[in-house]
């Protein structure tokens, strides 16, 4: 019996569409594989140069204390601000600065490129935040460990390149990348901020003490600037 020529062509078209995908997913595998390479070399440049800055600024230190003087290092470019407090008694200006700062809930945290206007505006909400420099470690894992990126108006978990490079951000292909454009304060860092999803933190080991909650950190409290100390409170919170 003679095979229909409409089956005959539906055959065709199948085994068409067949090669296609089997085309496209040894291209992807290779594709893969090839930027597996890539952004691992990527990363070892990034390590090189972090330790190389970090060996610069011991020798600074050294030299400056064989002449008698002092290292200044030169100042921070981003902060990390967390918001501890709710929405009762928040003024409607700071309401609107942490709105901003894309901080809309309790333990929201997110990046902020430090200048003289973002520093008098976190000046202003500092009985409702803590902020300070973060370390590029905890860049790195707040990245991994809460990282969700968006796409389309749509909350994405960074769990594979893809969903960086599917974010179209000049120079920004993996997570390496965008860890060293949010630690550095690249030419895309406001693209590479817009795309990361403010982190959801937990509450911090241990819990808040209801009577230093509301005080100063320089008073014993948790609001306000707490520089470099940051580190450790994020680590509580993760």
């Amino acid at each position: 019996m003679k095979t229909p020529e409409s089956v005959l062509k539906k055959q065709a078209t199948q085994k068409k569409l067949a090669e296609a995908a089997a085309a496209a997913a040894s291209a992807a595998a290779a594709k893969a594989t090839a930027d597996v390479a890539t952004f691992a070399k990527k990363a070892e440049a990034y390590d090189a140069e972090y330790t190389k800055a970090r060996q610069e600024a011991v020798e600074n230190r050294r030299t400056a204390k064989v002449k008698g003087g002092f290292y200044v290092p030169p100042e921070q470019k981003v902060a990390l601000v967390i918001r501890i407090r709710g929405t009762i008694g928040v003024s409607p200006k700071a309401k609107k600065v942490m709105q901003l700062f894309r901080l809309r809930q309790l333990h929201n945290a997110s990046f902020v490129k430090l200048n003289e206007a973002t520093i008098r505006m976190l000046r202003l909400i500092e009985p409702y935040v803590t902020y300070g420099y973060p370390s590029r470690a905890i860049v790195q894992k707040l990245i991994w460990k809460r990282g969700f990126g968006k796409i389309n108006k749509q909350r994405i978990p960074i769990a594979d390149n893809t969903v960086i490079q599917d974010a179209a951000i000049p120079g920004i292909e993996c997570t390496a990348d965008l860890i060293h454009e949010i630690f550095t304060v690249g030419p895309n860092f406001k693209k590479a901020n817009n795309f990361l999803w403010p982190f959801k933190l937990s509450n911090p080991k241990g819990g808040f003490s209801s009577k230093t909650k509301l005080l100063h950190f320089m008073e014993g409290g948790e609001a306000g600037a707490r520089g470099e100390q940051i580190n450790q409170f994020v680590l509580k919170m993760l």
